[in-house]
């Protein structure tokens, strides 16, 4: 996807900006860095996620799967039930690099969403906590699988998904803008769909959000009773109301797709899939199976796996 992929050197979470100017007060510059790298941190916590890379792309290598929908923790999001805040598509015949994690990402430079492929260390590098993180991998169904691989790999089809205006909290069930998970759920109705080909669609997305919408798909709903983030419509160009229903806005409430929700609709879809959480701390790694949450601060439970930092 070499034509495709635009290779950015942005590293933060595509809800960085809206989630500062929800979780913080607005008066602090670091909220408004969206385009910037993460700081620098010492030596000793990125040693540790490169072996949080190495144990989540050992489990995708003896998985026996080709595919698997991955999300990553990184701002945090916890104030609003959110563990997660990024999720892709991770691939073993990428041909950016094996499990290589294609995404979308809002291109700083350009002011433009991009589909860009990450290799997996990059995917878990991209946090604003390297001391704490947390990896979801969902593996799916053969025939589901096979749907996802065959969609995520065409280029055309991943193009005709991808909106040309990023909105960081886009609506779910509106067109006009698109946030880096709202791309996900649209691949997944897209291959599970079996929409028609992009070149017999007028609208790609549209059939995609229709064909969600008759599967009850439910975005995660966020409740926000701070004034700032309406005034931030008005002065950040990647956060937008337009798109909600007028009411939702009056109400502050903003239905918005998150790897939580698309997890929830790929579970209730296919209940055989299977889910493996991965989390590390200063003191261990943690593999949990199941669809059931890892413990805060990566407490492991009685039938988790626990590995020790050296």
């Amino acid at each position: 996807m070499r034509g495709l992929v635009c290779k950015l050197t942005v590293h933060r979470l595509c809800w960085a900006v809206l989630a500062s100017l929800w979780v913080a007060t607005c008066a602090h510059a670091a909220s408004l860095r969206y385009c910037d790298q993460p700081q620098p941190a010492s030596a000793e916590p990125y040693g540790q996620l490169l072996r949080m890379t190495e144990l989540v792309k050992a489990e995708l290598e003896h998985s026996g799967q080709r595919v698997a929908v991955m999300s990553r923790s990184g701002l945090d999001l916890r104030r609003f039930g959110q563990r997660y805040s990024h999720a892709g598509v991770s691939l073993q015949a990428n041909t950016a690099s094996r499990w290589a994690v294609r995404q979308l990402y809002y291109a700083c430079d350009e002011q433009r969403p991009r589909l860009y492929d990450q290799g997996v260390a990059g995917f878990v590098f991209g946090t604003d906590n390297p001391q704490l993180g947390y990896v979801s991998v969902v593996f799916l169904p053969a025939a589901a699988a096979d749907q996802l691989e065959q969609a995520a790999l065409d280029n055309q089809q991943a193009l005709s998904l991808l909106a040309p205006v990023y909105s960081a909290n886009a609506y779910a069930f509106s067109v006009r803008y698109q946030n880096c998970n709202q791309w996900v759920i649209e691949l997944l109705a897209a291959a599970w769909g079996r929409l028609p080909d992009p070149a017999d669609s007028a609208d790609p997305r549209a059939s995609a959000q229709r064909w969600l919408l008759d599967q009850r798909y439910r975005p995660s709903e966020f409740s926000v009773h701070n004034p700032l983030l309406m005034l931030a419509s008005h002065f950040v160009k990647w956060v937008h109301s337009d798109d909600h229903p007028q009411e939702a806005v009056k109400q502050a409430r903003y239905r918005v797709s998150m790897p939580a929700s698309i997890e929830t609709f790929i579970h209730t879809t296919f209940p055989d899939a299977t889910r493996m959480e991965f989390c590390h701390n200063q003191q261990h790694m943690v593999i949990h199976h199941g669809w059931d949450a890892l413990a805060d601060n990566c407490e492991p439970g009685e039938q988790d796996t626990v590995m020790a930092f050296d």
